[in-house]
């Protein structure tokens, strides 16, 4: 009776994870010290909340372009060595075909092998398996820009929207720390939950983002300080 095995990997959710949590972290982490620089200038209650909104906005915007021009940039390098392989398919496929035995038998197949498996996949799709195993070009890691750009820009927002709640609902006498207290919390709750999705040690991500995080609330909130006294 035969057995059917089914293995979960998580390489194929690395582009959205890796969008979503650079959006999250990056929500927090500006939108938290943006909102506590602000208010350690003595800034009234609504300046900050009017300087916190304008960060989530830009923010997800500049999120957004950034990873769409990004992404587009390493799609438009796939697509160029794709269209290289494919040509080099159409004058040369002997040494193409040589090539890709030359891969596998650096991976371990004897030659006789290699040229076996080189030569039914190359009848099977040349031109995906030279994309696949010279290239390194899958379907799963391929360049999504529209993607990475929607997700950066919402989980950006997201991320904002939190510290933006805590700062709304806090007293001016406590907003600082309160804000704070709970960028932390929720930053090492995302790099918990990120390095979890990702198969790492959840210790060990929850503590890089909060480490960095805390290092970006105290230099604006020095900034703050220093400015908002000087003037």
């Amino acid at each position: 009776m035969a057995i059917h095995h089914r293995e979960i990997h998580r390489i194929g959710s690395v582009a959205w994870l890796r969008a979503a949590v650079l959006g999250a972290n990056d929500g927090i982490v500006s939108t938290a010290s943006l909102v506590i620089g602000v208010a350690a200038a003595h800034a009234a209650h609504a300046d900050v909340m009017v300087a916190g909104v304008a960060g989530l906005v830009a923010g997800a915007m500049s999120m957004a372009a950034g990873e769409y021009v990004s992404v587009c940039s390493q799609a438009d390098t796939e697509k160029a060595d794709i269209e290289r392989e494919r040509n080099e398919l159409a004058t040369d496929y002997a040494g193409e075909t040589k090539e890709l035995t030359g891969i596998y038998v650096k991976r371990g197949l004897s030659p006789d092998l290699a040229r076996q498996v080189a030569t039914q996949l190359m009848e099977h799709d040349a031109l995906g398996a030279h994309a696949r195993d010279e290239l390194g070009i899958t379907e799963a890691m391929s360049a999504r820009p529209l993607l990475a750009a929607l997700a950066s820009a919402a989980s950006f927002s997201v991320g904002a929207a939190l510290p933006l709640m805590v700062a709304y609902m806090a007293a001016e006498n406590n907003l600082i720390v309160l804000v704070a207290v709970t960028s932390l919390f929720f930053l090492a709750l995302l790099g918990a939950l990120a390095a979890r999705a990702g198969g790492a040690g959840v210790l060990a991500g929850a503590m890089r983002v909060t480490f960095w995080g805390m290092m970006a609330m105290a230099a604006t909130a020095a900034v703050g300080a220093l400015f908002g006294t000087a003037m």
